[in-house]
């Protein structure tokens, strides 16, 4: 289980946002927004997925770097509201 919801964000984001085949070229720890990975609009894609993929519900006060800048934060934030 921990290692597939990582797995899921790496792949959503490689294939979605990259645009790469050849998987999630970054360390799980690498910032979204200081290596422009991610923009504004990525982020509200990630929202949706995260909703859809791991059925939770993301409010818009959580929208924010803590959870959605790095594969890392992300995978801990769909953890935590999972339980």
């Amino acid at each position: 289980m921990n290692h597939s919801v990582e797995e899921s964000i790496r792949t959503y984001i490689a294939q979605n946002i990259l645009f790469r085949n050849d998987g999630y070229p970054y360390e799980d720890s690498t910032s979204f927004l200081d290596n422009g990975i991610v923009d504004s609009i990525n982020v509200m894609e990630l929202v949706m997925f995260v909703e859809e993929t791991f059925g939770i519900k993301v409010k818009d006060e959580e929208i924010v770097p803590d959870h959605f800048d790095s594969v890392e934060r992300l995978s801990a934030y769909v953890r935590q509201k999972g339980e």
